[in-house]
């Protein structure tokens, strides 16, 4: 449970509301969109996908601007309008007529521009009302509301679907609302960062090292939703039941334990909790390996074991990888640091689909094996190099 302190550090209880509405918006619809394409408009699933595809990357082409209207001191108007920018692409979508995928694709693309820009804005703010590691737990906090909020959406969404097409028409005119909702509230809140600190000298700390893995890293956020799947369906021939378990727990685990696992980590330094991260993901992975080699039976029950420790990794580089950006980065210069790194998860996530199915398709050794032999490698790059930006991470 978020305390009224933390609430408080995220910018008020209003602004604690906004990212639930907004988060149980997003997940009504985000992972039904493809959904969306296929029964109200009638398109074909290769087609919707590719236009998703495309909206995702060519939200990433935004956030160069977005980091430099941060720098200019905006906080809570970036988050409104990462917000409205998505109400844009609900009303688009709604109306879109069937077989039209130019705009379904724009459509696509505002929810793209607006997924995209909503966690550097969202992370500016909480770094403006928050400071040391209040702010590490007001990320955190925010991190665990916001999961819930996406697991009930989907919840709710997953039930409207027994109502056939119209329903899945009425779960998006609802996500629009939530997102209008959301918007008003976020606004209200009037953040914005000190003028003093908001002038712009010299480019952004290029973090390079940090920047790279975390290209790597932000792969474990697929992992439940895509490579577990995978295996367990195709490979160990286990029933889809065990996937949807995998899911739950994931979800339940960080919205239970980001908070006290972040404070707890809080005695570290942050780029020490990120590279033992990369080496939980790591042996999580080379587990999910030992435990697909145990074929059809004992091999489901060993990947949702192992998948908890793939959990606990995720908690811990989602608890320590933006809070260090936010110290990394100058003041001055936050909003662009932040862009940069949310173009890195924004890749990272984009690629990650086709890598691991790639990867899977040349059997377990191939799969879990590389991913642990790219993490292992990003978790010493963050040890050997300093970023490119003053140590002040501690």
């Amino acid at each position: 449970m978020v305390s009224t302190s933390r609430i408080r550090a995220l910018g008020g209880p209003r602004y604690a509301v906004a990212l639930a509405v907004d988060a149980l918006g997003t997940g009504l619809l985000r992972p039904f969109l493809l959904l969306y394409g296929v029964m109200v408009l009638e398109l074909s699933a290769p087609v919707t996908g590719i236009a998703m595809t495309v909206g995702v990357v060519m939200g990433l082409v935004c956030m160069p601007a977005v980091g430099r209207w941060l720098d200019r001191g905006a906080r809570s108007t970036v988050v409104a309008a990462s917000m409205l920018v998505r109400v844009v692409g609900v009303a688009l979508l709604l109306a879109t007529p069937a077989g039209n995928v130019w705009s379904f694709a724009s459509a696509a693309l505002f929810l793209g521009i607006g997924n995209q820009a909503w966690p550097a804005a969202h992370a500016a703010l909480v770094a403006t009302v928050a400071h040391g590691r209040e702010r590490d737990a007001a990320l955190a906090a925010a991190r665990a509301l916001r999961n819930a909020g996406l697991g009930a959406g989907a919840l709710l969404a997953t039930a409207c679907l027994a109502g056939g097409a119209g329903a899945v028409l009425a779960t998006a005119a609802a996500t629009g609302i939530a997102y209008l909702l959301a918007a008003a509230l976020a606004w209200s809140v009037h953040v914005r960062a000190d003028p003093a600190t908001a002038v712009i000298k010299g480019p952004a700390p290029r973090m390079r090292a940090l920047l790279a893995a975390n290209v790597i890293y932000v792969f474990c956020l697929n992992v439940p939703e895509i490579a577990i799947p995978l295996v367990l369906v195709t490979q160990l021939h286990a029933s889809p039941v065990w996937s949807a378990a995998v899911f739950v727990a994931n979800t339940v685990l960080v919205v239970s334990l980001q908070v006290p696992v972040t404070v707890l980590m809080s005695r570290f330094c942050r780029r020490t909790v990120l590279a033992l991260a990369g080496v939980v993901l790591a042996a999580s992975y080379l587990g999910f390996l030992a435990a697909a080699s145990l074929g059809h039976g004992w091999g489901a029950p060993a990947v949702a074991m192992v998948s908890v420790v793939c959990t606990v990794g995720e908690i811990l580089y989602a608890g320590s990888a933006t809070a260090l950006v936010t110290v990394l980065a100058p003041a001055p210069l936050l909003g662009r640091a932040l862009a940069r790194f949310q173009l890195s998860t924004g890749f990272g996530l984009a690629v990650s689909p086709a890598v691991i199915t790639a990867l899977a398709s040349h059997g377990s050794a191939a799969l879990w094996g590389g991913l642990a032999g790219a993490t292992l490698l990003s978790s010493a790059s963050l040890t050997w190099a300093g970023g490119g930006a003053p140590r002040r991470e501690g």
